[in-house]
């Protein structure tokens, strides 16, 4: 009952501590909280942290910054799970300090208070450091001789006392708020990933021929060129065969048709099998270790549904929902039907088992070495289900990475962020002028989502051919793609559908015609068109640059066109910086001036020379404000280095 500090409104603080913190190695997290107490004594008050494991507490400082607001920072230089909480006191000594400099400033006789000061830095002498205590002991001496009266006051009025005291904290009696944060440090790739994702069907030079994963290992090295670090496979399973899905969705299937990869099991299998199509166990297993050695990681995708083909619909129709006349219920979105696929019913009576057997299907894959899951629609299962599987398997496995495909509503997006999800397919698709890419970039990097939302941006995916790109050419693909890479350091495309500029939508929905989803294509992996070029170079500079490495370090600038979008992105510490300006507009070149301010890149607020890293061209620039013209038939960006 001695503790005199209150501690209020600590952020971040995510569902009063049941949810974690999501962070990578060295990446900061901002403190903020309402501190104060009764009186005027001096209050101080510090960020403590620590390992889950760990019974020691590490401390970071905390400032006072103003009407009773502190805030401070700090980072976690090793993968794990962390907390964080506060800690606040009255600071007896600073605040003597601080009271005894008053008066003597005011020409007060302080002898009694030099007496209080002795009695306070005794104290300090046994939790001090060795250089300290020799430090203390000296001005004790000089304090405490009342024949020194001059010394004294000369002493306290030194910065070496206030060092002491400051460096050298006093705790006593203190508040330590009642929450503690937890906090998952994850590796780098949590944060910074090039995704590219294509249809393994589709790797055969031969229509007639489905492609194989050894087809699939001679696309690496181009998917390697490019610069792409995940590689994303829909479904590698058996495909059902009773109401497979035919061209372009249909509900009848034609002799020879493939069928939608997300109807999954057959007479061959289920969700632990490999379409035997594709090739065997082995030839994946080899494909995954031939990626590895390129840097690049296969993503797998995990689609909780199943054909009514699957074998657990005979095994374990207890996991269905069957209706009335005695069939079971296939998955809808109305008006839209998926006759292929049924939904796990997640309400049964045995959902023990089922969630289980689900778990059982991850750690598998993951035996095989799979570190990256990207989940179909997680939003249409129980939230408390991929919480418990999440955490299950992070018992057991470190940096095993789930990507949420969930275009959904915002809260529910967020609670999937939440739970555990790594990171999260977006708005971005749909985000199309300044005003909107904007209000968006701020509400995912300032807002609380900031804590636990990871976005990944993709321009396009199997389901979305969105109506911006509808029948457009090269510049509305590569405004959308240099968008998506520079904006936000997790990103991905469907491609090569994205990269070979197709983009003839089906029936004017927001869907490809000829969708790859229900057939098998043959595509040219070896021809370097001038997307293809721009891709390379962008990933390059991702690659190069630290800056286009998170996506919290975005501050946009102002210029006078609403077609131009304009920011700056910091690397830690100002490491490397970059000016990138983009033109909106696939139609028109346009032009305008862009608000320039030196000092913000660490030089004088002088005249700089700049250099464009995708045309090599240096400029001079002036203070305050530049041109820049952007033809977007050509090059839709800048990207600016400041020399």
């Amino acid at each position: 009952m001695q503790n005199r500090a209150i501690i209020e409104n600590v952020k971040p603080n995510i569902g009063n501590g049941n949810y974690q913190i999501k962070r990578t190695v060295g990446e900061q997290i901002n403190v903020s909280a309402y501190i104060y107490g009764d009186g005027h004594d001096e209050i101080n008050a510090r960020i403590i942290y620590k390992g889950a494991k760990q019974k020691k507490w590490n401390s970071a400082p905390l400032r006072h910054i103003i009407n009773d607001e502190w805030k401070g920072t700090f980072a976690l230089e090793q993968e794990g799970n962390f907390m964080f909480t506060i800690e606040a006191w009255v600071d007896h000594p600073l605040d003597w300090l601080i009271g005894i400099r008053k008066k003597i400033a005011a020409d007060i006789k302080v002898n009694v208070e030099i007496k209080i000061g002795v009695e306070l830095l005794n104290k300090i002498t046994k939790i001090a450091s060795p250089k300290a205590k020799t430090v203390i002991k000296e001005l004790v001496k000089t304090l405490g001789n009342d024949k020194k009266y001059d010394e004294a006051i000369h002493a306290i009025k030194q910065q070496a006392i206030e060092e002491i005291i400051v460096e050298n904290k006093l705790i006593e009696h203190s508040t330590i708020y009642e929450v503690e944060q937890p906090i998952l440090v994850e590796s780098k790739k949590a944060l910074f990933s090039s995704w590219y994702e294509f249809f393994p069907r589709s790797a055969s030079q031969d229509i007639h021929k489905n492609g194989t994963f050894k087809d699939c290992e001679k696309v690496l090295p181009f998917v390697a060129n490019l610069g792409f670090d995940v590689l994303y496979f829909p479904p590698i399973h058996p495909i059902g065969i009773n109401f497979r899905k035919g061209k372009n969705n249909s509900t009848t299937a034609n002799v020879g048709e493939p069928g939608s990869p997300w109807a999954i099991g057959s007479a061959d299998g289920g969700h632990k099998s490999i379409n035997k199509e594709l090739g065997t166990l082995a030839d994946f297993k080899k494909l995954v270790a031939k990626a590895k050695s390129l840097n690049i990681d296969i993503a797998m995708d995990i689609a909780f549904q199943a054909s009514q083909d699957h074998p657990y619909v005979k095994e374990n129709p207890q996991w269905f929902k069957w209706r009335p006349d005695g069939t079971v219920q296939y998955a809808e979105n109305p008006p839209k039907k998926y006759q292929d696929v049924l939904p796990f019913n997640f309400e049964c009576d045995d959902w023990q088992a089922l969630w289980k057997k689900l778990l059982s299907v991850v750690m598998y894959w993951i035996e095989q070495g799979i570190t990256i899951f990207r989940v179909d629609n997680p939003h249409t299962k129980p939230f408390i289900f991929w919480e418990w599987l999440i955490k299950e398997v992070n018992k057991k496995h470190k940096n095993i990475f789930f990507l949420s495909e969930a275009f959904t509503r915002p809260k529910i997006m967020a609670k999937l962020g939440k739970i555990g999800f790594t990171q999260s397919y977006t708005y971005f698709t749909w985000r199309v002028t300044k005003p909107e890419i904007i209000e968006y970039m701020n509400e995912l990097t300032q807002s609380e989502l900031r804590e636990y939302f990871r976005p990944n941006f993709w321009p396009n995916t199997p389901d979305i051919l969105p109506f911006h790109l509808h029948n457009k050419g090269y510049a509305a693909s590569a405004i959308r793609f240099v968008l998506a890479a520079t904006l936000s350091s997790n990103y991905g495309m469907y491609g090569p559908v994205y990269d070979m500029l197709e983009t003839e939508p089906f029936n004017g929905k927001e869907e490809y015609n000829n969708s790859e989803k229900y057939e098998a294509r043959v595509w040219d992996w070896t021809t370097m068109t001038p997307m293809r070029i721009l891709i390379k170079q962008i990933n390059e500079l991702r690659h190069h640059f630290d800056a286009l490495q998170t996506t919290y370090n975005i501050e946009f600038t102002n210029n006078d066109n609403p077609m131009i979008l304009s920011f700056i992105k910091h690397a830690a510490n100002k490491k490397d910086s970059l000016y990138i300006v983009i033109n909106l507009d696939d139609n028109f070149k346009q032009s305008g001036y862009v608000a320039f301010d030196a000092t913000v890149f660490g030089k004088a607020n002088a005249p700089a020379k700049v250099k464009d890293l995708l045309t090599n061209i240096e400029y001079d620039w002036n203070t305050n404000w530049n041109y820049v013209e952007l033809d977007t038939q050509k090059l839709p960006a800048h990207i600016f280095q400041i020399l």
